[in-house]
């Protein structure tokens, strides 16, 4: 499954996801500068997260609270080691039932489970993105 979209329709994107994810655990795969942060910004805030989402580049994990539960964005990009990840707890994140957004997820293969939905986001030009389910 993929869709294309244009960067002004992140909605489109969006809501493209919520339909058809079958995890809360979701892994953004694509180059520097894909828009994976951008996409999950938009995601967040569909989710019933007022604040607005940043990367959590160097802090590795950003916490939201909605109505609707916790919302966790994790950016791996810095990471050296997946031990990194196991000292910020990421196991307790991924057993959780809440909504788990994570960037470079690449970087803590061996410590992801099955229950996760993999998303592969190109670049078609400046304006243009290709998402894909893997």
């Amino acid at each position: 499954m993929e869709l294309t979209y244009r960067l002004q329709e992140l909605d489109t994107a969006v809501d493209y996801i919520l339909r058809n994810t079958k995890s809360k655990t979701l892994l953004f795969y694509g180059e520097m500068g894909a828009g994976k942060t951008t996409l999950i910004k938009e995601l967040v805030k569909a989710l019933g997260i007022r604040d607005v989402a940043s990367s959590p580049t160097f802090s590795l994990v950003n916490h939201y609270e909605s109505e609707k539960g916790s919302v966790y964005h994790f950016d791996f990009y810095r990471i050296e080691d997946e031990i990194e990840a196991l000292d910020i707890g990421i196991e307790d994140y991924l057993d959780s039932d809440n909504w788990n957004l994570i960037e470079w997820p690449q970087k803590i293969e061996n410590l992801i489970g099955e229950n996760t939905q993999k998303l592969e986001i190109m670049v078609e030009s400046e304006n243009t993105r290709k998402l894909k389910f893997c």
